[in-house]
């Protein structure tokens, strides 16, 4: 059985920033990464976004050149994954039948698409948008002339996907069981925007709404039918509606976890010598007021990968970082740092209206996220308030003469603006 110093499981963006990490921070060990796709590590976010719109090549999405890995002495094992972990003899299993012995092991898995439970859920036409190969049926299926889209589920990954489609002059209904689109990541006021933007661009958008089934003929998706009874035409349905973290092999080898496996501040799960990382890390965060939660973001997965490799090398520093994400659709770049959930006072810097703003949030007057619509320049400068935990008057926030830069500069260790 082939011994290996460290083996990462998943070669997404988590798994490939940990393999990197290591190498930058001196490990010479032997490196394994496995994935279950054939494809070398590459970057997710622009499948929903720039490939399925055809506006960038896949070879452009590579985290690095292919022979990148081998330069670097890191194994790729590809087309296969890890369906056993034996902890006590520190071996994995993997779906190939081999068996790899490991030194540390780092779990990078991520998680997959969360599928309807309803009949019609296996219907050709129904995608997710998880992997390339799930958007290159969806590419295949417009080519060849499907011009309904039925979108369930109103978070980022079916909005971003309603906007391209509306690119490429596709018809799209977006059925969201909530009362608002982004209901569970944002305020009401930038749920709003985002309805409006869409219904613009001619996105019909179902609130409140529910899917009873997926309607087919034969073997291919014709439409669906909603809670009410009433029926939408559709050549094809996305499904956007969450991820379910892949962390099986992990529970039954003893592992503690149940939304996501639980990690230390370090990363490292309750089995010896085995961390995990990314979307499917269950921590403690303090940017949720220290609530266990899972971050499901690129920064989330670098930052982390980071600590692992740190940790294994003899570094231990804490998970601390601070959490950003962001969205493209049509013209408008939503970014975000810091996290909502939990705020109990929000001020709207800008109008809305006018297509850029920044929606600051409060908690226990505490400044703890924003999110920036065309507006660089506070999604940069309110990182530090959102760090600093600071206390700044609403009426100032929501002046846009005073830059958050000024804000900032005032700040104290405590998080009181003194000046």
């Amino acid at each position: 059985m082939k011994h290996t110093d460290v083996i990462i499981v998943g070669a997404g963006h988590g798994g490939a920033a940990a393999a990197l990490a290591l190498r930058q921070a001196g490990f010479e060990g032997s490196v394994a990464m496995i994935g279950r796709e054939k494809e070398p590590p590459y970057e997710r976010p622009p499948l929903s976004k720039e490939y399925l719109a055809r506006e960038k090549e896949f070879e452009r999405l590579y985290i690095r050149p292919p022979q990148f890995w081998g330069d670097k002495a890191i194994d790729l094992v590809l087309g296969t994954s890890v369906t056993e972990i034996e902890p006590r003899g520190k071996a994995v299993k993997l779906s190939n039948g081999e068996e790899m012995e490991y030194g540390r092991l780092i779990w990078a898995a991520g998680g997959d698409a969360r599928r309807l439970s309803c009949s019609g859920a296996d219907l050709r036409g129904v995608h997710s948008v998880r992997t390339r190969a799930d958007v290159d049926r969806m590419i295949a299926e417009i080519d060849a002339g499907s011009k309904r889209c039925v979108v369930i589920g109103g978070g980022y990954i079916g909005l971003e996907a309603a906007a391209v489609l509306r690119k490429l002059d596709i018809e799209v209904v977006l059925i969201e069981m909530l009362d608002r689109v982004l209901a569970r990541v944002a305020g009401e006021t930038l749920s709003r925007f985002y309805e409006k933007e869409h219904r613009d661009h001619g996105v019909n958008i179902m609130l409140e709404t529910g899917v009873d089934c997926i309607l087919g003929d034969g073997d291919k998706v014709t439409g669906v039918r909603l809670s009410d009874g009433s029926e939408v035409d559709a050549d094809m349905v996305i499904v956007g509606i969450g991820i379910v973290p892949c962390i099986d092999p992990l529970i039954v080898a003893g592992a503690t976890g149940a939304n996501g496996v639980d990690v230390d501040e370090y990363c490292r799960t309750s089995l010896d010598d085995v961390y995990a990382i990314g979307d499917c890390a269950a921590h403690a965060n303090d940017f949720a007021d220290g609530a266990v939660i899972r971050l499901e973001s690129v920064q989330n997965a670098n930052d982390m990968a980071k600590t692992a490799a740190q940790a294994i090398c003899g570094d231990r520093q804490p998970y601390k970082a601070t959490p950003w994400f962001w969205s493209n659709q049509y013209d408008l770049k939503l970014q975000t740092v810091g996290l909502s959930m939990g705020f109990d006072n929000f001020v709207v810097r800008g109008d809305p209206a006018e297509r850029s703003f920044s929606i600051v949030y409060m908690r226990d007057g505490k400044v703890v996220a924003l999110d920036c619509v065309n507006r660089v320049k506070d999604y940069v400068q309110g990182k530090k308030l959102v760090e600093r935990h600071a206390v700044i008057d609403p009426d100032l926030l929501a002046d846009t003469d005073v830059a958050l830069k000024e804000m900032a500069e005032g700040i104290t260790q405590g998080g009181v603006r003194t000046a």
